[in-house]
């Protein structure tokens, strides 16, 4: 039986840092990670709440779930912003459509956290831990904002793991680490053990996850029931549940970016939709999916939507096919004015295409394609993401218009 490699990747106080990302993009002089500054609803409601806070903030004893008007009284300086939930929700997007490059196997546990079953991939990646430090910054590098990746033999380990120190941070904790790294550790710090099970524990004398871990389970049970048992498997890192992809409702694949700041290049627009192409198209194949309809989509400087969509002759999941309706796309529908945002969608999307070969195309050529498709994501998976892309498709990008 193979050995279970399994990472749990945690996205670091997500919405006050998904939030500082969106307004360093728009200018915001500075990084609300680093200043006194909340997350929350209406302060002139006095119903709103602290939904996230910064580091700073922790500081002066600030809580989540606390009255704004509580933590204004704690720190007359803070910094008060609200939640944009579209835009975690593409946060959320990019961060797990980068982890499909890795695995197939990708459960979303929540909007800001991901288990990634990297169980047999051995042969892609010589030592994970370097992977994991790769994931962590390009995670960074990409987006803007950080993670913590934790690495055990099972969910549990791996969730363990990525909690012990943030933010920021790489850490382990395989079966034979338990008894070093987690065993020492107070019980209420066990996933899934709450603060009225850790009352209850504490008064039979259980502090630590290693006094849960050779506990009576009949004493247990008294108290817990059907629990005990699996409180004390928990407690010896001993978890067998697997790793469950979300089922695909996606009848749509997309990325968008928002710009550093406005422009009418061209250039740099194409070499946007160059990456984004890359991007959706290898989800496409992660999916192993296919797509017939292609759209590209704006927000000028003025806030105002506006997207040109059309279909491909036939289903694909080909990067250089897709790419060259994109830019075909573009060059019909780009108004000449500044772009704020700028994204690709794919839509249509079937598990098998009508393979339909033209007169001028042998059957052979579109397999020799695909397979040089897959090789591609071959390295690119190992050695990083779009390190190499075909010739023909910086082709496109420079081609002259008609």
């Amino acid at each position: 039986m193979k050995e279970r490699i399994i990472f749990h990747i945690d996205v670091n106080n997500a919405f006050l840092s998904w939030t500082a990302v969106l307004l360093l993009k728009q200018g915001y002089k500075q990084d609300i990670r680093k200043i006194p500054s909340i997350i929350g609803g209406d302060e002139k409601e006095r119903r709103g709440i602290v939904l996230a806070k910064s580091p700073v903030a922790k500081k002066f004893g600030i809580k989540t779930a606390e009255t704004i008007y509580q933590a204004k009284k704690k720190c007359p300086s803070l910094q008060i912003f609200p939640a944009n939930h579209e835009w975690y929700h593409q946060q959320s997007k990019n961060f797990y459509n980068y982890l499909t490059q890795y695995s197939p196997t990708i459960e979303q546990f929540s909007v800001d956290e991901c288990f990634v079953d990297m169980t047999g991939t051995n042969y892609l990646y010589d030592d994970y831990e370097q992977l994991a430090y790769k994931i962590k910054e390009d995670i960074k590098t990409l987006y803007g904002f950080t993670v913590n990746v934790g690495i055990g033999n099972n969910k549990l380990c791996a969730k363990m793991a990525s909690d012990f120190e943030k933010p920021d941070k790489v850490h382990t904790l395989y079966m034979n680490e338990i008894k070093e790294k987690m065993w020492p550790l107070p019980v209420n710090d066990l996933f899934m053990i709450g603060a009225k099970t850790t009352e209850v524990l504490n008064k039979l004398n259980i502090k630590t996850i290693e006094d849960l871990a050779k506990a009576n389970k009949k004493e247990l049970e008294k108290h817990f029931k059907s629990m005990a048992e699996h409180m004390i498997l928990s407690a010896n890192g001993i978890d067998n549940s697997e790793v469950t992809p979300r089922k695909s409702k996606n009848q749509s694949i997309s990325t968008t970016e928002t710009l550093q700041h406005d422009t009418t290049d061209e250039t740099k627009l194409k070499e946007v939709l160059f990456r984004q192409t890359q991007d959706v198209a290898h989800q496409l194949r992660n999916q192993n999916q296919y797509a017939k309809t292609v759209a590209i989509i704006y927000k000028d400087s003025n806030f105002i939507s506006y997207s040109q969509q059309e279909k491909l002759s036939r289903e694909t999941n080909n990067t250089k096919d897709i790419y060259s309706k994109v830019i075909e796309l573009f060059e019909k529908s780009y108004k000449k004015e500044p772009i704020r945002l700028i994204g690709v969608r794919l839509s249509d999307l079937t598990a098998t295409r009508k393979v339909q070969i033209s007169l001028f195309e042998e059957e052979s050529e579109q397999d020799e394609e695909d397979s040089f498709q897959k090789t591609l994501d071959a390295i690119n998976n190992r050695f990083g993401k779009d390190l190499v892309a075909p010739a023909s498709l910086k082709a496109i990008t420079k081609r002259p218009k008609k």
